[in-house]
Order: C-alpha cells, then sequence, then structure tokens
C-alpha cells in the first residue's frame, strides 16, 4: 500500500537543531558582563532530537521555531529559535523569559 506526501504539521514543519553545546545565561547588565552563565541550562544537542546534559540524556521536538523539550531532564521547558544558534525560553504562556541558549562555536568560547 502506497502512503502520500507527509502533511504539514501545526506549528511549521519539523525539523533538528543544529548539534552541538548550548551556552545558557541571563543578560548582564552595562557594569559588568553583557551575560551571566547559567551553566545548569546548559545542554548538547545530538542526532535524531536528543540531547544531553549533566543530569541525563532526553528528547525534543522542532516545529517550526518553536522547541520543546519532551522528555529527560529538561521535559516541559520550551524555546523559541531565534536563528540556528540561539534559543531563547518562553514560558507557559508563550513570552521570553530572560533565558537564552547560544551554541558554542569558535569565535565565542
Amino acid at each position: 500500500m502506497a502512503t502520500g506526501p507527509a502533511l504539514a504539521t501545526p506549528g511549521g514543519a519539523i525539523g533538528t537543531l543544529q548539534q552541538g553545546e548550548y551556552r545558557c545565561e541571563l543578560p548582564g547588565d552595562a557594569t559588568g558582563p553583557a551575560g551571566i552563565r547559567q551553566p545548569g541550562q546548559d545542554f548538547t544537542v545530538h542526532n535524531s532530537s536528543r540531547y544531553s546534559t549533566g543530569d541525563g540524556r532526553g528528547t525534543y521536538l522542532l516545529t517550526g521555531d518553536q522547541v520543546i523539550m519532551t522528555s529527560g531532564p529538561k521535559n516541559g521547558q520550551r524555546f523559541k529559535r531565534l536563528s540556528a544558534n540561539f534559543l531563547r525560553e518562553v514560558d507557559a504562556a508563550g513570552q521570553d523569559t530572560p533565558l537564552r541558549c547560544v551554541r558554542r562555536v569558535r569565535n565565542n568560547d
């Protein structure tokens, strides 16, 4: 039995995040560092919609620009993808929180 093409999902196409380490921080101010690291929020994205933290492994779902951690230590945490390497946490109402997570690359180590 043949099947047809996958239909669009509510919220946008299903995708995956860039693999690598995401370092999270809260905004700083003009008198100090630009960001205040929150190492307890850091995570690493692996293949097949999987991530890990120091507390274990889990899965996530990316639809359009919305990310939800669907299992593991960050289960239920939500983010908005602002660019390929930049996530902003959102609360249950979909409003931005101050927490931002940036994928670690050569020039931001």
